[in-house]
């Protein structure tokens, strides 16, 4: 031990007289055999049982790291390497006026093998290292930025490229992104996420490594325009990726709408350079938030007196009903059967079905209770395709159902009802007319227009489709086949602010099916083959990894408690209903699938009821495991 402490002693003494009158709070030591960082001052080397042999290192704590973040800017600043990842996060996250940093962590980046003519181009990388990192939990803002963006130009350039929306990408750029092609490469890329619960130097990462910043839980909280420029920013580009990239699924027409945005935010970012940057504007959006707030949350005096009459079924607020004679069903979708048509009825939170009308006053064929279900859409309006996916809550999992709608008008009014039940709320509700009149705004931004382009012409040259679409369509169709109908699409959303075509933008990435999902693959206990967890916001989803079924689905609501088997590294979860499962990882550590459940059931205690304060206890209870005790 003396030995140790003498060679620590030495290295210090070698230094010239100026080096040793330098600031060396920030640095401590760390010992490479036990992988941990000697941080308790007040003990002495014995009582952490260092012998002679030991090899310590006398280094700073906070190093340069690059980071890139999901617009694709590489950053250099200074991060700390001795804090759980979950605090240095915090730390990047002040630095760069992100808030809610819980939702965000580092991932190692996906390796891709480079062309030769690739090798001597040099990344671009913006220096942040003179930055001091703050331990205030929001930073002061100067000019609507933090103040050390506001030191120089260079500096309010830099915080410009993080809070502005960039042009879409290059067709080679494009192709030079790793683009998964089955969920198994999806998952290996979800087995790249860092322990929130150990430091950076735990997990190998040295200075100046490259990592990469982005959201990972898809639990998005507290979004204010006004606050969260650079954090709508940065959502916006990874959703849009995404879609790029196809790392999520979505339909042709969802395509042609996604690229119209992408278009439209180009376009109105060269006008307008910052979202929402007029206070006035603010104002009027914080003021319609909070009469939205009220009416949502009060009850209307003169609802159970309202009668109001749809073509095909009748809304009967008094009953707090819904029922109609041309709804069809189908209890799942992979299946040979088509769907039959019922007589349905909706009343508080529960669907109810039978053969007709005439039998609606007896017993259903089956009452199905919404409450807690999770509701999709499937919609194509172009093929008239109106469905409504519902997961309903079962014993041993989730039962899928679907319905089918006849028109848009049928389609609005079901489809909200159908999450009001899902949220415990009835038609009687005030919100559920403004629920009808924002799914039928969604419709009508998927609507074709087969008349003129209005401000867009459709030889327009500046859109570049190759930029605004998937590989898969440019591939599939040519650039004249494919300008007319993203300018068809852009007239439904050509009259958006920057903030609130951002802002549809995620809506409509958020409303797909595959949102949210991410991938380990798995084998459960029991089983000979290897299959597919998905990890969902609110659910764990079972998939065939052959055919690509969903199996099963149990919601983190039913779910009594988790256990991990550290030395076997399994995981075993118990559901309400006397349901137990048990798997191990095949592509990723267990610590990964547990942070996951723990970071999700952290994320639905939020709320603003409760201190704005961020429980990083309960965060790495829940998330830590045996790191955590």
């Amino acid at each position: 031990m003396l030995t140790v402490f003498h060679v620590a002693v030495t290295s210090v003494s070698c230094l010239s007289s100026a080096e040793i009158k330098r600031d060396w709070s920030d640095h401590a030591l760390w010992w490479e055999q036990k992988q941990c960082w000697l941080l308790r001052t007040a003990w002495t080397l014995e009582k952490y049982g260092i012998h002679a042999d030991a090899k310590l290192f006398f280094m700073p704590q906070h190093k340069p790291l690059r980071l890139c973040l999901p617009n694709g800017i590489t950053l250099r600043l200074r991060a700390c390497f001795s804090n759980p990842v979950f605090q240095t996060v915090m730390g990047i996250c002040r630095m760069l006026n992100i808030r809610h940093p819980e939702e965000l962590s580092l991932l190692r980046p996906v390796e891709h093998k480079k062309k030769k003519k690739d090798k001597d181009s040099a990344e671009e990388i913006y220096d942040l290292t003179e930055v001091p990192l703050s331990s205030v939990s929001r930073p002061c803002l100067y000019n609507g930025m933090p103040a050390h963006f506001a030191d120089s130009p260079q500096m309010e350039a830099i915080y410009k490229m993080l809070s502005v929306t960039q042009p879409p990408p290059a067709p080679e750029v494009v192709a030079k992104q790793y683009r998964p092609a089955s969920v198994v490469d999806k998952a290996h890329i979800h087995g790249r996420w860092l322990n929130s619960s150990r430091c950076l130097l735990q997990q190998g990462i040295q200075e100046n490594d490259r990592v990469w910043l982005r959201f990972k839980f898809y639990a998005f909280y507290d979004i204010e325009p006004k606050y969260d420029v650079v954090r709508l920013t940065q959502l916006y580009e990874q959703a849009r990726w995404a879609i790029l990239l196809e790392d999520i699924d979505c339909t042709e027409e969802e395509m042609m709408l996604f690229g119209a945005l992408q278009y439209h935010i180009s376009k109105v970012s060269q006008s307008e350079p910052q979202m929402m940057s007029s206070n006035a504007a603010m104002d009027d959006l914080e003021s319609a938030l909070q009469s939205l707030e009220v009416k949502m949350e009060g009850e209307s005096s003169s609802a159970s007196e309202m009668l109001v009459r749809y073509k095909g079924c009748t809304l009967i607020f008094k009953h707090v009903e819904l029922s109609d004679g041309t709804v069809c069903f189908r209890p799942k979708r992979l299946t040979l059967k088509g769907y039959k048509q019922y007589w349905f009825k909706f009343q508080d939170t529960s669907i109810s079905y039978f053969k007709s009308k005439e039998e609606s006053i007896g017993e259903p064929i089956q009452q199905i209770n919404l409450k807690g279900c999770e509701v999709a859409p499937d919609v194509n309006v172009a093929a008239q395709k109106f469905l409504i996916r519902l997961l309903i809550p079962a014993p041993e999992g989730m039962n899928e159902v679907y319905l089918r709608c006849e028109n848009e008008q049928q389609y609005a009014q079901w489809m909200a009802a159908c999450r009001l039940g899902s949220k415990g709320k009835t038609l009687a509700d005030s919100s559920f007319q403004n629920e009808i009149q924002s799914i039928r705004s969604f419709l009508a931004m998927q609507k074709t227009n087969s008349g003129s382009h209005g401000n867009a012409p459709a030889n327009d040259e500046s859109i570049n489709t190759n930029s605004l679409v998937s590989p898969r369509y440019n591939k599939k169709y040519k650039t004249k086949q494919l300008t007319p109908r993203i300018l068809d699409a852009y007239q439904n959303v050509a009259q958006l602010s920057l903030t609130d075509a951002v802002m549809r933008f995620l809506q409509i990435w958020q409303s797909l099916p595959d949102f949210g999902l991410s991938y380990v693959v798995v084998r459960f206990k029991g089983s000979r083959k290897d299959e597919v967890l998905g990890v969902a916001p609110n659910r764990l989803i079972r998939i065939d990894l052959g055919v690509g079924d969903v199996v099963k689905t149990w919601r983190y609501n039913n779910m009594k408690q988790w256990n991990v088997n550290w030395d076997i590294r399994q995981l075993a979860i118990e559901f309400e209903g006397n349901v137990n499962i048990a798997f191990s990882c095949v592509t990723a550590d267990c610590k990964i699938v547990h942070e996951f459940i723990g970071g999700y059931i952290f994320m639905s205690t939020r709320s603003r009821e409760k201190s704005s304060t961020l429980n990083e206890e309960l965060f790495h209870k829940l998330t830590g495991g045996h790191e955590a005790l």
